[in-house]
């Protein structure tokens, strides 16, 4: 079999997996016979994929206590920042305010986040942890310290600890 695009781009292969595997289908495709091309030169495309996965692994990893990674760091900032409004939480995660209200709704229907009137302000609330939030978070940050074992795991722990170092300028 002639190498691919993807392999002669100096792109590592992946797996033997098949994507959408069918084995009545005559063209079963092995994602490693899919060249990529450019993409396997650009940042973005890497970055997109690894994000994919850390997704996945931190919803496998959390699934037992049915949190997805905006609602933790969600939980995460109002734990750290007790009484911040929606607005300030929304805009230091980049959350469009309308899915952050969604979500709000979520957590406090779970019982895990308060929204208190603000004393300052009657159009805004203030965000707390209830006291259950407090220690479901608690219970969260255990399982995403096993997520980010996970992913010391699949690249490094020098890789890790230098990819948070070059990811900081955007946080």
């Amino acid at each position: 079999m002639p190498r691919t695009a993807k392999a002669r781009a100096g792109a590592r292969p992946r797996s033997g997996r098949t994507q959408g595997r069918n084995d009545s289908a005559p063209n079963d495709t092995v994602n490693d016979e899919i060249a990529l091309d450019a993409l396997a030169g650009h940042a973005g495309y890497a970055v997109r994929r690894f994000q994919i996965w850390i997704f996945q692994d931190f919803i496998r990893t959390l699934s037992a206590v049915d949190i997805r990674p905006t609602q933790y760091s969600v939980m995460t900032v109002i734990g750290a920042n007790p009484g911040l409004s929606q607005m300030a939480v929304a805009k230091r995660l980049g959350i469009e305010r309308a899915r952050l209200v969604h979500l709000l709704d979520s957590l406090e229907h779970r019982g895990l986040v308060s929204r208190i009137k603000s004393a300052t302000d009657r159009r805004s609330h203030a965000l707390h942890l209830t006291a259950r939030g407090k220690t479901a978070l608690a219970q969260f940050r255990q399982l995403a310290a096993e997520h980010e074992r996970h992913v010391a795991d699949k690249i490094g722990n020098e890789n890790r600890e230098r990819l948070l170092q070059i990811l900081s300028a955007f946080t």
